[in-house]
């Protein structure tokens, strides 16, 4: 039998959705991208903010429209599924079955109970805690994959329902890590993704912060070429995490840093634990041990109370930060936030003005750095082939994998997927670059 799944949301969400399809597979399914071929469709969701629910429900509203053209099962599993399981069973009851993420691992047994029809529709709480690891498929590319090193977050920021859904820090044991690292090397993987909601937390939990260990023990994986960091925080960017980036042979000069905001009473209302000093001071050592360091973050604007004097402080603050990359979301109200109770709301209108204005201010930061770089030579990774415009699809050490900017290379030569290649940038555009192989 074959099982389709559609996986939104982080790359987070995306590992869980491997494990659980590596012990579908063991029993002896198949995995098909075709909804007309699936005897069961998986929606694996995202809960984050009001735009990924409306994704999943259009996706899950998907599956159950095949649902009424032939005989399949749909089954939600997730972030949504995990915070609103009686919702969603109430309210779409073609779903077969609704799984909280803590029921991930007995997700084979919950498919073939309902492929056998032998129970009607059923919701999964929590029975037992996310699985940290385990066996997996890899469903990226195979020259790059995500290794999550935590599972759930302390920070407890205001507006942020991650907490609520995922739990509290759970840090993966070392040598799990490391040994899941190995297999992705022995399967071909080139680069290696470290995902958590913070990786610079790992090891809170067990008493000692050992995030700079866990680098230096990862850069001597045989094989991996790049290792990139998602996510981490400002007031965690220890001069030992730095040294640990700075002196390793495979980890890459980017890291991503999501700050939210820059005011400090707009931070202290986020809960936040850093503010405008320790930001400032993060992004200075960082940019002084690496010059080369490409820094991404993600901003909120539009948070209940923030004043145009607050927002325009940010706008100046991103003008003169210049971070390599940006991305910035309107505040959302959160169901079950601090941050959804909260006095002053402005309206969604305000909000979203303010988030196309800081978007704007960084598209133009963005061309200019892209500009800069035309007439430079790159090492990039060739991630695919676009045989329509005969061009390779490539990113350099710069650009996380469908997050960031790419780089199309014209060659006569192929380029083999996951190799790494020397190009002279030729043309850019706000985003992309073009070049052609170094001979």
């Amino acid at each position: 039998m074959k099982i389709a799944v559609i996986s939104l949301g982080c790359p987070k969400n995306q590992v869980d959705a491997d494990v659980y399809c590596h012990a579908l597979l063991a029993r002896g399914w198949q995995t098909t991208a075709d909804l007309t071929e699936a005897d069961v469709i998986v929606v694996n969701t995202c809960g984050f903010i009001e735009s990924a629910k409306a994704e999943s429900i259009e996706s899950i509203l998907t599956a159950c429209a095949e649902k009424q053209q032939r005989d399949v099962k749909v089954i939600v599993t997730g972030c949504l599924a995990e915070r609103y399981k009686e919702e969603l069973a109430d309210s779409i009851p073609e779903v077969d079955a609704v799984v909280g993420m803590g029921s991930n691992a007995d997700l084979v047994a919950i498919v073939e109970k309902a492929v056998t029809g032998s129970a009607q529709q059923q919701c999964y709480g929590p029975k037992s805690d996310l699985p940290l690891g385990g066996s997996r498929i890899i469903s990226t590319p195979g020259h790059y994959a995500y290794l999550k090193i935590s599972e759930g977050c302390d920070n407890r920021c205001f507006y942020c329902a991650i907490p609520g859904i995922r739990g509290p820090l759970r840090s993966r044991p070392m040598e799990d890590i490391l040994a899941e690292a190995r297999w992705m090397a022995s399967e071909g993987v080139k680069e290696i993704v470290v995902v958590a909601q913070d990786v610079t937390a790992y090891g809170d939990d067990f008493g000692e912060n050992r995030i700079a260990a866990l680098l230096r023990e990862l850069d001597r994986v045989e094989g991996i070429e790049w290792i990139r960091l998602l996510y981490a925080y400002p007031e965690r960017i220890t001069d030992e995490f730095i040294a640990a980036m700075a002196e390793s042979r495979h980890i890459v000069h980017y890291l991503d840093m999501p700050i939210q905001h820059i005011n400090d009473r707009v931070l202290k209302s986020m809960n936040r634990k850093g503010n405008r000093a320790v930001i400032e001071n993060a992004v200075a050592r960082l940019r002084a041990a690496m010059p080369d360091i490409t820094l991404r973050t993600t901003l909120l604007v539009g948070y209940p109370g923030e004043t145009e004097e607050e927002f325009e402080e940010l706008c100046e603050f991103v003008k003169t930060a210049r971070f390599e990359r940006l991305g910035c979301f309107a505040f959302s109200a959160e169901e079950g936030t601090v941050a959804e109770r909260m006095p002053d709301q402005l309206p969604e209108e305000l909000r979203q003005q303010r988030a196309d204005a800081i978007m704007q201010l960084q598209t133009g930061i963005m061309a200019e750095n892209q500009a800069a770089l035309v007439g430079h030579e790159l090492t990039v990774m060739c991630d695919d082939y676009d045989p329509e415009e005969d061009l390779f699809i490539c990113r350099s050490a710069a650009d996380a994998p469908d997050i960031d900017a790419v780089c199309y290379v014209k060659s006569e030569n192929t380029l083999q997927q996951g190799g790494l290649y020397r190009i002279r940038v030729e043309e850019a555009d706000i985003y992309d670059l073009y070049g052609e192989p170094v001979e």
